[in-house]
């Protein structure tokens, strides 16, 4: 009897990219709606920002739509910066973590941090509120730049 695979593991090789995806998360957002005014200002919204070889995707979850969009600008455009220049909080560079099945769905509501926290893949860390996913990625980020900042020093 030949073992099943994994449930995180029946991607078919078509869906493997040659350079793997760089993710950035970014902040900000108005109120424009009234339940909005409950999170923290600059923290109402998250939307990512994917880049691989072919260039940028922006995914936009938008109340009662999700906005998925390839910008007009080459693949060297620095987009991340494009947007902290516009006064967002951005994120990143992460590489999405591998697929992941579950048993049972996640209990969590559908909102932009859930969408961000599925672009980043299995490893994304929990998080209901924009800014509380702001604050776990910039905790993983420091943390993996103190890694690399060891590895340097020991190398």
């Amino acid at each position: 009897m030949t073992p099943r695979p994994a449930l995180g593991a029946r991607l078919s090789p078509r869906h493997a990219l040659a350079e793997p995806q760089r993710v950035w998360i970014g902040f900000g957002g108005q109120a424009d709606q009234g339940w909005l005014r409950l999170l923290r200002p600059g923290f109402r919204h998250c939307f990512a920002a994917l880049h691989d070889e072919q260039g940028w995707t922006v995914v936009e979850p938008l109340s009662g739509r999700l906005l998925v969009t390839r910008p007009g600008v080459p693949a060297a455009f620095d987009l991340p910066g494009f947007y902290h220049r516009a006064g967002l909080t951005i994120r990143g560079p992460f590489t999405p973590g591998p697929a992941r099945g579950r048993w049972l769905p996640p209990l969590t509501p559908y909102s932009c941090v859930a969408v961000c926290r599925g672009l980043l893949g299995a490893g994304a860390p929990f998080a209901i509120t924009p800014h509380g996913l702001d604050r776990a990625l910039r905790g993983a980020q420091e943390n993996r730049n103190k890694v690399v900042d060891m590895l340097k020093s020991v190398l």
